[in-house]
Parts: C-alpha cells; sequence; structure tokens
C-alpha cells in the first residue's frame, strides 16, 4: 500500500491510532484532493516518523485517519541551525522552505544593524516550513523561532557549536571547509541585504567559535546566499558529504 498525498499534523502517530482532521484539513483532503473513506495519506508529525494513514470519516468540516503501518522512521537532520536576516516578504518565504529541506534543524531570523524588517509572522514561516516537508518527503520540521537581535543570540551563545560567518567582504578567498570539525552542532549566519556593520564583524570575527568563510568569488544575494552556504556546509560537513 502507499499513498500520494502526504499530511502534516500535530498529533501522536501510532499503530492504530485515529488521528482527527481540522476543518482546513479536511477541506484540503475530501474538498480539494478529493479522497474519500478508504483513502490513503502519508502523515508525519515530525516525531513518530511516516505513517500509512487510511481516511475512516470523511467530512466537508471535519474527518478522522486511522494509522495503518508505519512506512518511514524518523530521520533527523545534522545539528545545524540556519541564521538569517530577514528580507522581503516573498524572499525571506524562501529562505525557509529551502532550509527546511536541505536539512537545517532550527531556524533563526535575527535582526542585525542592517536588517530591514523589524518584525516576521513566525506562525506563517512555519507554515512554509512544514509545507517544504511535506512536499520534499521528510519526517522532520525544523522550528522557525522568534525574531531576536544579533548581540542577544550572541550573548547566550551555547557552549559547543561552531558557527559558520558567511562574510560578503571576502569574497573570492578559499572557503576551507574541509578544515572545520564535522559531527558537531554547528550555525550558518547569512546576512542582510546591506551587509554586516563593521561592529558586527568585528564581533564576529573576534568569537573563538566563530569561523569566517567566503562564498566564492562573487557577493550573492541573501536567499541565494543560504542555499549556496547550506549545500556547501552539507557537501563538507553534514549528512550529503561521502561517507
Amino acid at each position: 500500500m502507499s499513498a500520494k498525498i502526504r499530511l502534516y499534523v500535530d498529533h501522536p502517530l501510532g499503530q492504530g491510532q485515529s488521528v482527527p482532521l481540522s476543518r482546513d484539513q479536511a477541506h484540503y483532503l475530501f474538498g480539494v484532493m478529493r479522497l474519500a473513506a478508504g483513502g490513503m495519506v502519508s502523515l508525519f508529525n515530525g516525531r513518530d516518523g511516516e505513517w500509512l494513514a487510511e481516511v475512516a470519516e470523511a467530512g466537508k468540516r471535519g474527518g478522522a485517519l486511522d494509522c495503518i503501518e508505519r512506512s518511514a522512521p524518523l530521520r533527523l537532520p545534522p545539528d545545524l541551525w540556519l541564521l538569517f536576516a530577514p528580507i522581503k516578504k516573498a524572499r525571506t518565504d524562501f529562505i525557509v522552505e529551502k532550509a527546511a529541506e536541505m536539512g537545517a534543524a532550527r531556524i533563526v531570523p535575527v535582526q542585525t544593524d542592517y536588517t530591514n524588517a523589524d518584525r516576521i509572522r513566525q506562525d506563517r514561516l512555519q507554515a512554509h516550513a512544514i509545507e517544504a516537508a511535506e512536499q520534499c518527503g521528510g519526517t522532520f520540521v525544523p522550528v522557525v523561532a522568534e525574531l531576536i537581535r544579533l548581540d542577544r543570540l550572541l550573548d547566550g551563545w551555547p557552549a559547543g557549536r561552531h558557527l559558520m560567518f558567511c562574510d560578503e567582504s571576502r569574497a573570492g578567498q578559499n572557503l576551507e571547509l574541509e578544515a572545520m570539525p564535522a559531527g558537531q552542532p554547528w550555525a550558518i549566519l547569512i546576512g542582510p541585504e546591506g551587509g554586516f556593520s563593521p561592529s558586527e564583524r568585528a564581533r564576529l570575527e573576534s568569537l573563538p567559535f566563530a569561523h569566517t568563510v567566503s562564498l566564492g568569488p562573487r557577493i550573492l544575494r541573501a536567499d541565494t546566499a543560504a542555499v549556496a552556504a547550506l549545500t556547501l556546509w552539507q557537501q563538507a560537513l553534514g549528512d550529503w558529504r561521502a561517507r
């Protein structure tokens, strides 16, 4: 048995477990996708892996699914955070979606000296992360944190976590990620459209846990830089590298 539709649910999953559906989920499954009783859906909640479920009740305002069997285990990404300065709405959405697809474990919007946005819709960005996980076959959904000032985040930086500081002023220099420690907690920091301020750059370069890198010979847009940095890190230190 298999299912073409994947759905994230905030509910425990297990053998014989009944999963109630919200009005929006029922509308999607029964109104948009035209499923009926007996139809199959793949469910995941970010904790219990992926489960094949059967439609037990189908209604316009709700319904229920019954878990039949686990179809995939929980696949955790590397312990990697993506820190980025919010930019224009659509491009911020893009960063969150790609970070979820590419294996970030946590997504942290940060306010820097040159960040244009002073607020975000955390619930909307979390929904984008969920949608990305549904579409890419993931069984884990990264948490999208509330916006935090970069200086405050650095003040309370967790011990043992390395920071890959992507500095646009170093465009054209060697990356040299292979020399950095693998198998340890990491974070990637991407700056805003205006780059980092001199004081931010000086502080970041002085931190013992920060590793300043270039992302190639050209200065990249913030959303492009996020994808490039995640790709390079995953290939050198994450779960894309050759075993």
